[in-house]
């Protein structure tokens, strides 16, 4: 039987919603372990003073199976 757990990350990039996804995967996988998936619970951008989206976040939770 596996167990598994979920933690919640929030990642941004100045790029797009899949750099900002990417970056976020690419961080958890350095700190946890046997990480299966990912599901995106939120987006957002952040607009500058002249109305223009100058930043794009990611709210995913992140499944990791535990080890035994």
């Amino acid at each position: 039987m596996s167990v598994a757990r979920i933690s919640e990350i929030k990642a941004s990039s100045t790029v797009s919603f899949d750099d900002a996804l990417k970056a976020g995967l690419a961080r958890a996988t350095k700190t946890l372990k046997n990480v299966k998936s990912a599901w995106i619970v939120d987006q957002e951008v952040h607009v500058n003073d002249a109305g223009e989206i100058s930043e794009y976040r990611v709210l995913m939770k992140v499944t990791f199976v535990l080890n035994d």
